[in-house]
């Protein structure tokens, strides 16, 4: 498959029979996505969808740390930083690419082994067929950078039963595979051992149900998660439509769960919680999957114009001395009219021909 150089050794593209195989190819950065990427999967996804052999698509990744770390963000930092007209090219075919995925006409077999994060997410959990394992470490951590949930997290998030996908977003904190489940990222556990068999089964099958079959002969039970034991505590303190409220119900509580989430949102940026809290929140009464993006768009946008990301990708990735100076510094210095420039009129940017 002609992909271009860079693109070809970045993704991995095979058919097996019956199966077409996707492998992201950058192991030594955990698989993070670059726009030469996301054009490949989107390449490949159509060649899939238009070849009458394949019955399935499966997306793994090579090496042994995980699926996808995520967009690689420090080409973003460093096209914003330059002030490189080019800096918005990533998410626009990005985005597309995750409702790509969401409307894929063959089953998306997507094996989350290991990290997957940020755009990791995006590029499986759209998938219809999500498969997490004993190593999996599944999260949304854009706060703790000075960005937010993107990649149609504002459409999952709001989706996770009570508010943990509130939780996940706010907090950015990594979960395992019964947590992935649970928060409804994923459909299946498989032991990681078993997964080059599944593949190999899959590219026996010739239809949905002989996926779904193949799928579940190796399935087991996840385990316990950490988000179904803590629902009562999460629903009670992240119900609420400010931060501010949220940080008073947690500080009012006095047990280790509570304290050791309020210890972890009070480090990421201020402005980031509240823009992805008013995100969650709108993404809650959206009715489809390209409002929620066209609106991530706008606000990434804005992001860009901005200090946080910046400085959280400093602290991060450049520097990595993990201590961010967000400004403002503190909730109370985020005004409504701050975010309000965020979520400016998102129709259309990316997917002019479904106007909003």
């Amino acid at each position: 498959m002609e992909l271009g150089t860079e693109a070809e050794v970045q993704v991995i593209v095979e058919k097996r029979h019956g199966a077409g195989i996707i492998s992201l190819n950058r192991p030594k950065a955990i698989n993070s996505l670059t726009l030469p990427m996301v054009r490949a999967l989107f390449q490949a996804l159509q060649r899939f969808e238009d070849d009458p052999g394949i019955s399935c698509v499966v997306l793994r990744g090579e090496g042994e740390k995980g699926l996808c770390a995520g967009g690689d963000v420090r080409i973003i930092h460093d096209l914003g930083k330059a002030g490189d007209p080019q800096v918005l090219d990533f998410w626009r075919e990005e985005f597309p690419l995750n409702y790509r995925i969401a409307r894929f006409g063959k089953p998306y077999v997507a094996l989350m082994d290991g990290i997957v994060m940020g755009g990791g997410v995006g590029i499986s959990a759209h998938g219809s067929h999500r498969i997490v394992t004993e190593r999996t470490r599944l999260a949304m951590p854009e706060t703790g950078i000075g960005y937010f949930p993107d990649v149609g997290g504002s459409w999952l998030l709001p989706k996770a039963r009570g508010e943990c996908g509130t939780w996940l977003g706010l907090t950015g904190n990594a979960v395992n595979a019964a947590d992935a489940i649970y928060a409804g990222f994923a459909d299946y556990f498989l032991p990681s051992d078993r997964l080059e068999a599944l593949m190999q089964d899959l590219s026996q099958t010739t239809d949905v149900e002989g996926v779904e079959a193949a799928i579940a002969a190796y399935a087991i039970e996840a385990g316990e998660s950490v988000l179904a034991k803590n629902r009562e505590v999460i629903d009670a303190t992240f119900r609420f439509d400010t931060v501010e409220e949220i940080f008073a119900a947690l500080s009012m509580r006095d047990d280790a769960f509570s304290r050791e989430t309020l210890e972890v949102l009070q480090k990421r940026s201020p402005t980031s919680l509240k823009l992805t809290l008013k995100l969650l929140r709108l993404g809650r009464e959206s009715a489809s999957l390209i409002e929620c993006l066209e609106r991530e768009f706008a606000a990434g946008t804005e992001i860009l114009r901005q200090h946080d990301f910046y400085e959280g990708v400093r602290a991060a990735l450049v520097d990595k001395n993990r201590n961010p100076r967000w400004r403002p510094a503190r909730l109370e210095e985020v005004r409504e009219e701050d975010i309000s420039r965020y979520l400016v009129d998102h129709s259309g940017n990316l997917f002019p021909e479904h106007r909003l």
